[in-house]
């Protein structure tokens, strides 16, 4: 077989991200792709992308410039939602296994005609940002039963960090909560039908941060992504 070339969002913290799905695997190649690069056609080189985590989805994308009052205008980056919104539309095209992470699920999210909440607590929940002290909260979420990330964790309930002040609203079309936290925020997106669509899971928080390779919300997600992968190349190769 061969390599599993990997493409993956170049942002804040990238080499946390390359270095938590490569894990000590040798077979995988992790491919940056950003607008800096000019390298969107790299797409055509992968068999996976993840979009990672980062600067706020500018709320235009997703028709609600009235929200810009929530947001502060330097975490934005137009650039990159331009070139990830474009990237995600050739990932589809190309029927690409899709991990998204923080961020990841928030474009994805737009992508698909959902909106976002542009400050979690302004809309009167709880805080999901980082502590003040700039340490990392945790929480607890729920998990759908009936979820394929159920099937991947085989847990109803578990706890991951959280560092994000945004989330998914209105969820994007062909789109379906698979977790949420006590509070009712959107902590993972799926597909509505799994059936042959390619495989999506969008998570909010960051596997890559967490330091418990037994929680099967880190190291299980990764492991069904690397699959889902492999499984991609093999139909290629067989088709």
């Amino acid at each position: 077989m061969s390599k599993l070339t990997i493409g993956m969002t170049d942002g804040r913290m990238y080499a946390g991200y390359a270095e938590w799905v490569a894990g000590v695997r040798d077979d995988v190649v992790i491919m940056p792709l950003s607008y800096t690069r000019d390298n969107l056609m790299d797409v055509n080189r992968c068999h996976g992308v993840v979009f990672t985590g980062g600067e706020d989805v500018h709320p235009s994308r997703y028709g609600k410039p009235e929200f810009l009052e929530y947001c502060v205008p330097a975490d934005f980056d137009e650039r990159r939602d331009e070139f990830e919104l474009e990237l995600m539309h050739q990932v589809q095209a190309k029927q690409l296994p899709v991990l998204g992470i923080c961020r990841g699920l928030q474009l994805a999210n737009v992508y698909f005609g959902g909106t976002l909440i542009p400050d979690i607590p302004t809309w009167g929940k709880f805080n999901h940002a980082k502590l003040p002290g700039g340490g990392e909260r945790d929480h607890a979420i729920r998990v759908d039963p009936h979820s394929l990330l159920f099937a991947i964790t085989g847990h109803k309930d578990g706890w991951v960090n959280s560092l994000h002040h945004q989330s998914a609203d209105r969820i994007g079309e062909g789109l379906a909560a698979a977790a949420l936290s006590d509070d009712g925020i959107v902590e993972a997106l799926e597909r509505k039908e799994t059936g042959m669509d390619p495989f999506l899971l969008l998570v909010q928080w960051h596997p890559e941060r967490m330091d418990d390779a037994r929680n099967p919300f880190m190291g299980a997600i990764r492991e069904r992504f690397i699959n889902e992968v492999k499984n991609h190349i093999i139909a290629y190769e067989n088709h």
